[in-house]
Parts: structure tokens; C-alpha cells; sequence
């Protein structure tokens, strides 16, 4: 079988074409499990899977590297777009525009050229749900609060002063499985305020199980809330993102009474390498 390896600010995924030869949920959950291993297999934090509707409308499914399905990946959804102009979309344009069908709704995009397969993505995520400001919680013996947020996925928003001192792993573990957040569970952002509208943020990911180089779902989660905090009373809002990888991220949204909307992030992608499996 073919795949591409692809990343996005350090995020990377294993990519098949399943349009024309579908797959079950369990055939692509022990796929991942398999491939997306760093040590025997291709090595990835997720697997990203291209399929049709029965509309005929293009998929994109996101499983994790521990085989469970995601509704929704931020930068994986980056992977997928640039992946989709690289072969063969119609578009001649300089920016290409396109969307696709996922758990969480319909993504859209905006590509920009390729060159040696490096490109900036854009892509529109479905409106974010269920803020909750302020969540008081016990982790670890201390009290502290935490902002929650879905961005196709939940996640959880934690203010620190100094976010390269914090133990991710530790107090994102405790954090992710917390049962002020069953049974979902949630992924966990750490982020540091450098600015009005910039931060940066460390995520702790659901079903990776582990600290990830950065997080798309999390990295508009984080901006939102911290925009939010920061002042609630405009209308349109841009933050810029500093992942783990060094990556920086451009966040844009809008706020219309109590609903969040048209959020856009955008940033560097990358189709690494393609190859064919054993």
C-alpha cells in the first residue's frame, strides 16, 4: 500500500488513499497502531485516511497512534488539504480553495503553491462548542482552574506563568483522564500569555498519550480563550501561536454575542516522504 508521511509544526501523520478501496474501523485502527509506532513501523502521532461519501463528497478520518478515531485534527486537516492539491486538484491558482467532509462537519481550506512539497495551509474549523470559563478542579493535591473548550475535539486550557517549566506529561495525564471531564476525557494545553494576541502554548494529546510538538485543535482552542480572557469585547480577533516545535501559527476568529465562529488558523505543512509498504 501507498502513503505519505506528513507534518505540520512538528504534528506528523501517516496518509493513505482508501477513496477507491474503503476500509473498516478496525482495519484502520490496527493500521495505525502498526505504522504509526516509532520504532517498527513508519512512525507518526496519527494516521490520516482520504475516503468519499456516499455523496461522492471528499473524507477525511483521523485516527489516533493508539488506533482510536478522532472527530477532528487541526493540523492533520492541514496534511490532508495540501495533500489533496498535490495530487491532482483541479485548481491553477496561486491559493486553492477546497473542503471536505469529517466527524466533527465540513473543513475548509486554502493552499497555497507547492515547493518541494512544502506549502501554507489554512483551514476553517467548525464552530467551537461548550466554553466553559473557570472549571474548578483538584489534580495532583492542588486546586487550580481550568477553561475547556470543543474546537471539533475537547480541550482543556491551563494558564502558567512559565510554560518550558511545566511537567506535561505528569500534570497533563492527570488533567486528560480527570472525571470533570468523563468520559470523553480531553486533551490539555499549557499556555503562556507573551502578548495581547500572542502565546505559547505545550499540549498534552488524547490517544497519543503523550506531549506531541503541537496541536491544531489545541493551538485554536488556546487562542480563543486566551483572547477571551484577555478582552471579550471585540468582534474580530487574530492571535499568533508559538508551538513546541518553534512553529508559529496564526489564529483568527469571530465573536458575535455568545458564539464563536469562523475560526481559521494557518501555518506551514509539509508532504515529507511517500513510499510503499510491506
Amino acid at each position: 500500500m501507498k502513503f505519505w508521511k506528513v507534518q505540520a509544526s512538528g504534528n506528523d501523520f501517516v496518509l493513505i488513499d482508501c477513496r477507491k478501496d474503503k476500509k473498516n474501523r478496525t482495519w484502520y485502527g490496527r493500521f495505525a497502531r502498526t505504522w504509526c509506532d516509532r520504532k517498527f513501523g513508519v512512525g507518526a502521532d496519527g494516521l490520516l485516511v482520504a475516503e468519499t461519501t456516499a455523496q461522492d463528497r471528499l473524507r477525511m478520518r483521523i485516527f489516533n497512534a493508539d488506533g482510536s478515531e478522532a472527530e477532528m485534527c487541526g493540523n492533520g486537516a492541514r496534511c490532508f488539504a495540501l495533500w489533496h492539491r498535490r495530487q491532482g486538484s483541479d485548481c491553477t491558482s496561486q491559493i486553492c480553495e477546497n473542503s471536505f467532509e469529517t466527524l466533527a462537519g465540513t473543513i475548509s481550506a486554502q493552499v497555497g503553491t507547492l515547493k518541494n512539497g512544502v506549502g501554507q495551509a489554512a483551514v476553517r474549523l467548525s464552530d467551537p462548542f461548550g466554553l466553559r470559563m473557570g472549571v474548578p478542579v483538584k489534580v495532583l493535591g492542588k486546586d487550580i482552574h481550568v477553561h475547556h473548550i470543543n474546537t471539533g475535539v475537547p480541550h482543556a486550557v491551563v494558564f502558567v506563568a512559565d510554560v518550558d517549566g511545566i511537567d506535561v506529561k505528569t500534570i497533563g495525564k492527570a488533567l486528560r483522564f480527570h472525571k470533570a471531564f468523563a468520559p470523553a476525557g480531553t486533551n490539555v494545553n499549557f499556555v503562556e500569555c507573551t502578548g495581547k494576541d500572542s502565546i505559547r502554548i505545550r499540549t498534552y494529546e488524547r490517544g497519543v498519550e503523550d506531549e506531541t510538538l503541537a496541536c491544531g485543535t489545541g493551538t485554536c482552542a488556546s487562542a480563543i480563550v486566551s483572547a477571551l480572557t484577555v478582552d471579550d469585547s471585540r468582534h474580530t480577533y487574530a492571535v499568533t501561536v508559538t508551538t513546541r516545535s518553534g512553529d508559529t501559527l496564526r489564529v483568527r476568529f469571530e465573536k458575535s454575542e455568545d458564539t464563536i465562529h469562523d475560526v481559521w488558523f494557518q501555518g506551514k505543512t509539509q508532504i515529507v516522504f511517500e513510499g510503499n509498504l510491506c
